[in-house]
């Protein structure tokens, strides 16, 4: 019998491999990357071109084909999801070993389950739908084959992010999705303004990264040890492999008690086992890892027996009874502290139909391992390692993992715009319309929502840091919601809207309705693409009148556009309803909203925030929501036409732009009641779809909500709509058909107009604080690298410069003198010697007879 059980993930084998799904976007992008200018420039399928109203037919059968294969590989994927138990909706995919140094293991690994699910075919649906509207938007661009190769460049990251199995892979995507805002955002790099969008973005994005390092960086250390007041690093747990009896959902209500009696004690004598009964056996961790059973010794070990598998495998049969596994991972790799590269598990009983799960201990950067190691208990009902990492402090008390949450919300803050770190957002809108619907409403900015959803097990633990992340997002929603208030750009007003509406779905996960928040993540890309893209549609239409893209934007220019562009003016309607709940409520928007509110008013799962100042400051931002958003419809679609030329100019966009808007004005429109509608509502007790198909992914975030009846539930909803219509009617009344001819005048004079319009000054603020202490910094250090820096080389060099002559006077004054003196002394010798060279016989026999008489005398008197 293992000794270890729990609710751990049960993973399948996917229908098709899933790195294949983010692999389509990736080649079309290369395929345009490398033939897209010569696909633009060739005749292939120019006519047909021409009339469908869209750019080069090679680069967009490319790029739109790369999607609609990235689709349709997601949805069967995502049907084979969803006929598995709900308990084991994990489909598991291993591409490659990618990184592996001691205990750490991380590979390029895909997982999809019903989160994920979600995201990848909101990403490959609304991305597919984007791009064949921007086939017709940028019809006309030069470097059309370069937009559609940053486009799919985009998909493949974000896709990357969603779908990874670790931190590592999700962070290849998270990178990425910044590289491919920048690329996109800043597309008409040779407007300068257009430019610095695109790096602000960057730059600002970088701060959310250092986040993201930090909070993987001290989570990882964590989940694995602690240091001790004397010093030592005590590991929470030894063996870094255990076999966990995979306990199903359905089991989750049961008590620590009465899984234990099912499991039965330790020691107690199990019935007979029936012969040939099997069981099952799943290890994922330490890809190549062999797995061998039966190991008797190390010799035996030695003798290189057959292994009974390969890791990464999936429910593999194998023999009910008792086990003793052995796993060698190989490559180097260390799983023990004490440096051994074999795992014993000595005892590991499978009983008959049954799954035991290999479970990864310790450090690990695997999202299923982080989650699997919180859910383990031991035999007495204790989740130990998760005690464990809620009990690790760190400087000044502050718990580990609230500090860890922290650091990962910042991550989160900085891609989904979030206070402090939005102001990247309402300058992004410099980019192509096609940009902002894909990056700034369906994708990008709802990655730090996806972040934390993903994570919902680990922030659960920490009431604080919901509390931070609720508190933070509700600010945002209304710091947001008041801008929207008074702009005239009809991109600015969906950007600041967009920045509102992300505040709402962190107040989602904050409060522990993480369900709702992905709820409204995706009613959100549904009717924000439909308004970005009917934004865009409108722009198109008014470069016919007003050439200057600023003014082509601006709602002042604009005013009747209902009666000349009546398929884009419905589709923004339908999508202004589904956003504010007014004067129509039951829309996509409404449900998600709503559902976000009532969880925050009931909730207590957010430390000292109190749940009623969240709802509070929601209502507020859905108040100001209906009134900001209204008045755009009217300012842009109802009323007299600001130029006279409109009528007789401006026509409706081409049909692969209003067929795109009609299909996401439907989304929004009846998503909402299909995903959010329950018979609790009708005094029933059945649970939204979405709620119950993300279940098992948010089962083990433990979170709370005080309990209310019906009654006060739908009152509630009922004083949210009933707010909405009346800031509908406020703004139908000063902007709608009949509204004064002098409403700018009027607006101007209104109290806060300057402070609204001016957004605050938080760019200002910025630009007088953070900027110019980067700008002061940058003279400091160049002033510093002048004197210190460069001060310290000359010195150097005036010293080395002082030491080459003092060793060259050396050199040649006295090496140089001793060489010379010794050089004329042997030629002086040389000189005198050469006298005593005669060439007469003779002499030599008179020097020769000298000098043997003279060797005699001296022998003579030295005897």
């Amino acid at each position: 019998m293992p000794d270890y059980s729990g609710q751990v993930t049960h993973v399948h084998t996917s229908l098709t491999p899933l790195w294949w799904i983010p692999l389509l976007p990736l080649l079309g992008a290369a395929v345009n990357a490398l033939f897209g200018r010569a696909l633009q420039r060739s005749a292939f399928g120019r006519d047909l071109s021409k009339r469908l109203h869209i750019g080069s037919l090679g680069v967009t059968l490319v790029a739109v084909g790369a999607m609609l294969g990235a689709f349709a590989l997601a949805a069967a994927n995502f049907v084979h999801l969803a006929g598995l138990p709900p308990g084991e909706r994990a489909l598991y995919s291993f591409a490659w070993k990618m990184l592996r140094i001691g205990s750490l293991d991380a590979n390029f690994a895909f997982l999809m389950d019903p989160l994920s699910g979600v995201m990848a075919l909101i990403i490959t649906g609304v991305g597919a739908l984007i791009h064949v509207y921007a086939a017709s938007y940028m019809e006309a661009e030069p470097a059309y084959w370069r937009f559609f190769t940053y486009l799919n460049l985009f998909v493949f990251s974000m896709l990357l992010l969603v779908l990874g199995d670790n931190f590592i892979v999700m962070f290849f995507g998270w990178e990425g999705v910044g590289l491919c805002s920048y690329l996109l955002i800043g597309f008409w790099y040779s407007d300068y303004k257009k430019a610095s969008a695109g790096m602000k973005a960057f730059v600002v994005n970088r701060v959310g990264d250092w986040g993201f390092v930090c909070g993987v960086a001290l989570l990882f250390w964590g989940l694995g040890a602690r240091w001790l007041d004397d010093g030592r690093y005590l590991s929470d747990y030894r063996a870094r492999f255990i076999a966990v009896a995979a306990e199903s959902h359905r089991d989750q209500g049961a008590s620590a008690g009465a899984q234990g009696a099912a499991r039965g004690k330790a020691g107690e004598r199990k019935a007979p086992l029936r012969a040939g009964a099997k069981g099952y056996l799943t290890f994922t961790g330490h890809p190549g890892a062999r797995v061998y059973l039966g190991i008797a010794d190390a010799a035996h070990l030695a003798s290189n027996p057959p292994p009974f598998g390969v890791s990464p495998f999936i429910r593999k049969e194998i023999d009910a009874g008792v086990h003793s596994v052995v796993i060698v991972p190989g490559d180097g790799a260390v799983i023990g502290g004490d440096g051994v590269e074999i795992a014993a598990i000595e005892r590991v009983r499978v009983e008959p139909g049954e799954e035991v799960v290999v479970a990864t201990v310790g450090s690990t950067v695997t999202f299923r391992e982080i989650h699997d190691q919180l859910v383990i208990k031991d035999a007495g009902g204790k989740a130990f390692l998760k005690d464990a990492l809620q009990s690790k402090t760190v400087w000044g008390g502050v718990a580990l993992v609230t500090l860890a949450c922290l650091f990962l919300f910042v991550a989160a803050a900085g891609k989904s715009a979030q206070l402090p770190l939005h102001v990247w957002l309402p300058d992004a809108m410099a980019g192509p319309t096609p940009v902002s619907a894909l990056i700034h409403a369906a994708t990008m900015v709802t990655a730090g929502v996806y972040l934390i959803a993903r994570l919902s097990f680990v922030f659960a633990l920490s009431p604080v840091a919901s509390g931070i992340v609720a508190l933070v997002g509700a600010s945002t929603a209304l710091f947001a919601a008041t801008i929207g208030f008074f702009q005239y750009d009809i991109k600015k007003v969906l950007a600041y809207s967009t920045v509102s509406q992300l505040g709402f779905m962190f107040i989602g996960v904050g409060v522990g309705a993480y369900w709702a928040a992905v709820f409204h993540l995706m009613t959100h890309a549904f009717f924000k693409a439909c308004l970005f893209l009917g934004s865009g549609s409108v722009i198109h239409g008014m470069h016919a009148v007003e050439h200057d893209e600023t003014g082509a934007q601006d709602m002042r220019n604009m005013g009747g556009l209902r009666r000349v562009m009546p398929r884009t003016a419905r589709a923004y309607q339908v999508a202004c309803i589904a956003i504010t709940a007014a004067p129509i409520p039951f829309l996509a928007g409404f449900w998600s909203k709503d559902e976000i509110l009532w969880k925050a008013f009931g909730t207590e799962n957010t430390g000292p925030i109190p749940g009623l100042l969240l709802y509070g400051m929601g209502l507020a931002a859905a108040i100001g929501t209906s009134f900001y958003m209204w008045r755009s419809y009217y300012l842009t679609f109802e009323g007299p036409h600001a130029h006279e030329e409109i009528k007789d100019e401006v026509h409706e966009s081409p049909a692969a732009m209003t067929g795109v808007l009609a299909v996401l004005a439907l989304l929004s429109a009846v998503a909402g009641v299909v995903f959010g509608f329950s018979s609790h509502f009708v005094g029933g007790h059945g649970e939204p779809l979405l709620e119950a198909w993300l279940h098992p992914v948010f089962a083990h975030a433990d979170v709370s909500f005080a309990r209310h009846g019906l009654g006060l539930e739908l009152a509630l909803m009922a004083i949210s709509v009933a707010c909405a219509i009346g800031a509908f009617s406020v703004a139908r009344a000063r902007y709608g058909e009949r509204r004064s001819a002098r409403w700018e005048a009027e607006e101007r004079r209104l109290p806060g107009f300057r402070l609204l319009s001016n957004r605050y000054y938080v760019d200002e603020i910025y630009d007088a604080t953070v900027v110019r202490a980067f700008l002061w910094l940058r003279l400091f250090f160049a002033e510093m690298d002048r004197w210190i820096v460069d001060g310290l080389v000359n010195a150097v060099a005036v010293l080395s410069r002082a030491a080459a002559w003092v060793t060259g006077a050396i050199d040649r004054h006295l090496v140089d003198g001793v060489v010379n003196v010794v050089a004329e002394g042997t030629l002086s010798a040389g000189e005198r010697l050469r006298s005593l060279q005669t060439g007469r016989i003779q002499s030599y026999i008179y020097f020769l007879l000298g000098g043997v008489a003279l060797f005699s005398i001296v022998h003579y008197f030295l005897r």
